[in-house]
């Protein structure tokens, strides 16, 4: 394959075109189960653009306008959070938290209040009110299930990394400090000693990580949200070496379990499931972004070479990246739950493969 410049951008150009479209794509799934399940049992229709899979992928686009400065992009962000400020806004957990990382950072260029004041409202309610775990960790509340007692590796990137932001831009010290805290938590009870690889789960109630799964997705928020935090706060020198240490544990690990053709599988460790194109892609982009920062070794770059062709051959002619599994819930009982989980189309995966490609085409 002749993988040029301007084939990247061809590409990236049509990921974002597919992008609009899917990011108002009705999930179905999530809104039937909510009817029964909703724990806020609050208005539903403001949760039917208003969660992870958006808040990831606007914050793809975020990344984007703000290398290019392209209005587009800016057109894009303004309409969507415009479109939810009429609307309200779902209660908070750590899912609908999401799309304010994207917001905090468009309130911040913009100098609107409008945006700027529910970010304000949302970084106070999470460190006053968020449900804690036993030693003091968010506890992994969704929309529609409360997870008692549970840490997920899924926090840190969906709700940890906009509290930082909002601690870097209102110059809150305690934001940050709890930043901090819940990185080294998270880091605690979720990252494999012997491996470096972190499990998708822990619970207090029983104290395990559930059926000790390295899920690949959940591992690719570890690979980004390290150099992403570490880029956006100044951290303490301390807790910047842990990071770097453990981010470096993970990378060693994902060039053993990386695929022959360059792909990571839904378990990282396990040959026998599938391979998927989102968590390939968030490996990659935070391989690259670690490099950016000096916070591996300049070898690893091979691991997100690796992974660029078989994910230009995901993305069909309409830029829709294929080989995403759908929003994973915990795996409480078996292994085999991962490797039965549907492969759709989804905000995110279109958002981490621009997040790849675009980075990609940075160093060119």
């Amino acid at each position: 394959m002749d993988v040029t410049k301007t084939y990247i951008e061809q590409k990236i150009e049509k990921l974002i075109d597919a992008f609009c479209d899917i990011l108002y794509l009705d999930d179905t799934i999530f809104m039937e189960n909510m009817k029964d399940n909703s724990l806020a049992n609050d208005d539903l229709s403001k949760y039917q653009y208003w969660e992870w899979p958006q808040g990831v992928g606007l914050y793809g686009i975020w990344k984007i306008f703000e290398q290019t400065k392209e209005v587009k992009y800016l057109d894009l962000l303004t309409k969507y959070y415009d479109r939810q400020l009429e609307k309200g806004f779902p209660a908070l957990n750590v899912n609908t938290v999401a799309p304010f990382l994207a917001l905090s950072f468009l309130a911040e260029y913009t100098g609107e209040e409008k945006y700027m004041k529910p970010c304000k409202a949302s970084a106070k309610w999470i460190l006053e009110h968020f449900p804690r775990t036993k030693d003091a960790g968010f506890q992994h509340m969704t929309s529609d299930t409360v997870n008692d007692q549970e840490l997920w590796d899924d926090t840190l990137f969906m709700t940890v990394l906009f509290l930082a932001n909002m601690g870097r831009i209102l110059d809150q010290k305690v934001y940050v400090d709890e930043a901090q805290y819940q990185f080294l938590l998270h880091i605690k009870y979720l990252q494999d000693k012997e491996t470096g690889l972190f499990y998708h789960g822990w619970t207090f109630n029983g104290n395990n990580n559930f059926t000790e799964v390295f899920w690949g997705r959940g591992n690719c928020w570890i690979t980004m949200v390290i150099p992403e935090f570490l880029s956006m706060v100044d951290c303490d020198a301390s807790i910047k070496r842990y990071l770097k240490q453990t981010l470096i544990n993970q990378v060693a690990s994902l060039k053993e379990h990386q695929n022959p053709n360059g792909m990571w599988h839904t378990i990282v460790d396990d040959k026998t499931s599938y391979v998927e194109s989102s968590a390939t892609c968030g490996f990659a982009y935070g391989i690259l972004r670690a490099l950016e920062m000096d916070l591996i070794e300049p070898s690893n770059l091979e691991l997100a070479e690796r992974a660029l062709e078989p994910i230009l051959d995901y993305i069909d002619d309409d830029g829709v990246v294929n080989q995403v599994s759908y929003g994973t819930a915990m795996g409480r009982d078996s292994k085999d739950f991962y490797k039965n989980i549907e492969l759709k189309p989804m905000p995110y995966g279109q958002a981490l493969a621009i997040l790849f490609l675009f980075e990609w085409q940075k160093k060119e």
